[in-house]
């Protein structure tokens, strides 16, 4: 059985020399463009190529992220950045939008894609219909629990891509539109503002703020390092660490960590690891940590409601105060240039310590136990606690481990010098065998050469990548090699390796094609009902009713979240793309995503009846889809647009009414904005503080043939 594959993050080049360093066995990367990271500092064209070469030549491979959704108007540069990439050889793409993965697969068939987490695959149905297109990965939904995904392995022979450690959005597979409805910040384009990581109060039907924490959307970052034998063991293909936007000491110290617990279980048959290198990640970077849904962590243990960003470490506790410097009882050593923060009742203080005293004494570094004197900006109180929020010895420590390049290829090399003969050095590193030739060897006239003499300059592999599993020397006797010609060898040598580790994916471009049915131009209203008791009045009054529950005379509205798809005899509306693995004949909702003609056309060439168009279009947007469509096509799509309602900005399968025991709740903003929240089928539901009013006549004059209302 194939190794599982460790998977790590890099938002740039020193965090992509981290995480490879540190071991692992593939990096996920950004570029300028079209990445679901754009804060991420990302990587330059040029820094790309290097990128590709420096982990190649260590065995690792690249994959790109191009998994926002594309408008209609960069779908041209998207397809040319992906070209860029195929041809400078990464080894995988990750793609969220439906129709840039039709396009992608059809246009380049020799490069290899990855179902973006985005694509809110979590059932058997979604992997299945991703296997039937051709998709080698899949990056499940990060709530899909570890039953689930033996399930989905056991039925299934795509490989399939898991969440191990890092932040977690608590809006289902990161499907959330919260920023972008509210702030304008798409989380589908890269530019998430955040939204749940911001202060919220949960209020009861009585307008009572009933919050246990200030951040009850706040998710604690996930760990599953204890769980890593398990999904070794159903055969999950690749454990993915998140963090593109994370520090490079951050990156090299989880992957390590992930690295050990690997190894141990292969090599062991238990997942062990070095506790102090836990205690060194936390202090770098922590939110507390869950199991999250992957382990079937329940409900309440999800969340982080005091602090929605680095916790810290306790290292102390304030013993006085006075004139501006606080006198502080270590429970931990400490460094200058380290940071800390002073955490009180009522007031939360953050120090970067430049310098502090010891008995009156200014020092450099402090141990346990010990009682320091620091200047404090802001007033803070005797049995304050007091955290680490950045270890300076640390961040050092694992910088020089980064500068050591300690990882090494390790490669057979074989040398042999025979009188009257070509001088010849082979080297291989298991896969590739390249032999280099020098001068024929001639007799010693004064000072024959030593072996080891050679053998000390073949050894000067310098800063190359490789060391030497086995060296073989073989050598006449009394024969002389000037030493300038072995150096020669060597360097030659090691040049060849590399331009045979540096593999070429072979690059392939067909023609994009699809066939589409062409559909009437009507005018139709519909709607959307959740609540039982407007069934009657809205119906007779609409063309198209939708409806939650099998109510006559409505289509059925089934759920965003499924766990297997039966056989309807009669029109449905889905909400992912797993439904297409069985079911045809169906209208989609807004949570497909469709952003631009490509998308509409994919759906309607799997069978989609009816498609409705994502929220996060704008009018001119909306036309060019539709002017696109018919130019390229040559034929009409059936088009849905909601126009009015409130709009869904987020589900979860964490649910505040289960954690407050109150199905009437809602959330209230720092701007005193008020947030329906409900929960259905397991799923928790929160809408937009204002409503939708958007209905243009004008619309159906673009070529919308149904315009709906959310009631």
């Amino acid at each position: 059985m194939e190794k599982i594959e460790l998977l790590a993050p890099a938002g740039n080049m020193e965090c992509l020399i981290a995480a490879i360093q540190a071991g692992c066995d593939a990096v996920y990367l950004g570029g300028n463009l079209f990445g679901a990271r754009a804060f991420s500092l990302n990587f330059s064209d040029e820094e790309l190529v290097a990128a590709i070469e420096y982990a190649h030549l260590y065995g690792v491979k690249i994959y790109v992220t191009v998994n926002t959704l594309i408008y209609e108007d960069e779908v041209e540069t998207f397809l040319s950045y992906v070209e860029f990439l195929h041809k400078n050889n990464v080894d995988a793409v990750i793609i969220q939008d439906l129709g840039m993965f039709d396009l992608v697969r059809k246009t380049f068939p020799n490069l290899e894609i990855h179902a973006s987490t985005q694509m809110h695959i979590h059932n058997l149905d979604g992997v299945q219909l991703m296997e039937k297109l051709g998709v080698k990965r899949v990056v499940l939904a990060r709530e899909t629990s570890i039953d689930k995904i033996k399930e989905i392995k056991n039925n299934s022979n795509v490989e399939l891509e898991i969440f191990i450690h890092g932040a977690l959005c608590i809006s289902y597979s990161g499907q959330c539109l919260m920023s972008s409805l509210i702030g304008g910040r798409s989380g589908n384009r890269g530019t998430c503002a955040g939204s749940c990581r911001l202060k919220y109060d949960v209020i009861d039907s009585s307008s009572r703020k009933i919050n246990t924490g200030a951040y009850p959307l706040s998710t604690k970052d996930l760990n599953g390092i204890s769980g890593v034998g398990q999904l070794i063991d159903i055969g999950v293909r690749s454990l993915k660490i998140e963090g593109r936007m994370k520090s490079k000491e951050y990156v090299y110290m989880v992957v390590s960590l992930y690295r050990q617990a690997i190894d141990s279980y292969y090599n062991k048959g238990k997942v062990s690891f070095d506790e102090d290198d836990l205690l060194k990640l936390k202090k770098i970077f922590n939110r507390n940590y869950t199991k999250g849904f992957l382990f079937n962590t329940f409900n309440n243990d999800i969340i982080n409601g005091y602090r929605p960003n680095h916790m810290g470490v306790d290292i102390g506790t304030v013993t006085k105060y006075e004139k501006g410097k606080a006198f502080i009882k270590l429970t931990g050593n400490i460094s200058i240039g380290s940071g800390l923060r002073v955490i009180g009742e009522d007031h939360d203080v953050g120090i970067i310590v430049n310098d502090f005293y010891v008995n009156n004494k200014l020092v450099k570094s402090a141990k346990a136990g010990q009682i320091i004197e620091i200047k404090v900006l802001g007033k803070v109180r005797a049995n304050d606690r007091v955290v680490i929020t950045l270890d300076k010895e640390i961040c050092t420590e694992i910088d020089g481990k980064i500068k050591l390049n300690s990882r090494k290829v390790l490669i057979d090399g074989s040398f042999v010098a025979k009188l009257g003969e070509k001088v010849s050095l082979t080297l291989s590193d298991g896969r590739h065998f390249v032999k280099v030739e020098g001068a024929i060897c001639d007799g010693a006239r004064k000072t024959a050469t030593l072996k080891d003499e050679v053998i000390v300059k073949l050894n000067k592999l310098g800063d190359s990548v490789y060391s030497y599993k086995n060296l073989s020397v073989q050598m006449d006797a009394n024969i002389f090699i000037p030493l300038k010609e072995i150096n020669n060898l060597r360097q030659e040598g090691i040049r060849l390796l590399n331009e045979a580790r540096l593999y070429k994916i072979e690059f392939k471009r067909k023609k994009y094609e699809i066939m589409v049915s062409d559909y009437k131009q009507e005018r139709l209203r519909s709607c959307l009902v959740t609540e039982n008791s407007l069934y009657d009045k809205v119906i007779g009054k609409y063309d198209i009713v939708y409806s939650e529950d099998a109510y006559p005379g409505t289509i059925i509205k089934l759920p965003r979240v499924i766990d297997k798809y039966e056989d309807y005899d009669k029109e449905v509306m889905v909400s992912e793309i797993g439904a297409f693995n069985k079911l045809k004949n169906v209208d989609t909702d807004f949570s497909l995503n469709v952003t631009n003609s490509y998308t509409l056309a994919f759906l309607h060439s799997l069978g989609a009846k009816r498609v409705c168009l994502s929220y996060e279009l704008n009018d001119i947007q909306i036309k060019e889809i539709l002017d696109n469509y018919v130019r390229r096509y040559g034929v009409r799509p059936n088009v849905e647009l909601i126009v009015s309602g409130y709009e869904e900005v987020m589900i979860s399968k964490f649910s505040l009414n289960k954690y407050y025991n109150n199905d009437n709740i809602k959330l209230r903003d720092s701007f005193g904005n008020l947030y329906r929240v409900r929960t259905k089928n397991d799923l928790m539901y929160i809408y937009n503080y204002r409503k939708r009013d958007n209905y243009k006549d004008e619309y159906y004059k673009m070529g919308i043939n149904v315009l709906r209302d959310n009631i």
